[in-house]
């Protein structure tokens, strides 16, 4: 523990708010809520997974996830289907247009990065270039802590 963990906690929140309000700046068009964004996101990174994985995954209720998954289904970003071995499981896909929705927010997101990214002096650039590994790594660590705290 370094003594930086509340103010680092702190830059994340704050960087987390001011994607999102960037976000709806450079996208205005986008029909979709962070939270539909996200559900949409973490099936890309896990296709097929069970409504229950994504609301552990999301720290989500189970009933968030459904009414989630219910909006993006009539909107076709997302399919279910019966699992393979037992049909009573459902699995999540995303269709080829919550593919395209999840690569639209990916664009904005790098594009609204980048952007800022040119604003800073290049040694700053430089230094979070550097920090991308220990980036990756606290990610993960911080998502065993979520895995090993099951709602």
């Amino acid at each position: 523990m370094t003594g930086s963990e509340p103010e680092l906690a702190d830059i994340v929140a704050r960087l987390r708010r001011a994607m999102r309000r960037a976000g709806r700046t450079a996208d205005p068009g986008n029909p979709l809520s962070v939270a539909q964004l996200e559900l949409l996101s973490c099936l890309a990174e896990n296709p097929g997974a069970q409504p229950s994985q994504v609301a552990r995954k999301l720290r989500l209720a189970p009933n968030s996830v459904t009414t989630l998954v219910n909006g993006l289904r009539k909107r076709e970003l997302v399919t279910s289907a019966g699992g393979t071995e037992d049909r009573r499981t459902v699995r999540l896909e995303l269709t080829g247009d919550g593919e395209a929705a999840v690569r639209r927010w990916q664009t904005t997101n790098a594009r609204i990065l980048g952007e800022a990214l040119g604003k800073l002096h290049p040694g700053w650039q430089h230094v979070l270039s550097a920090a991308l590994p220990a980036l990756h790594e606290l990610v993960g660590a911080i998502d065993e802590l979520a895995d090993d705290h099951p709602v």
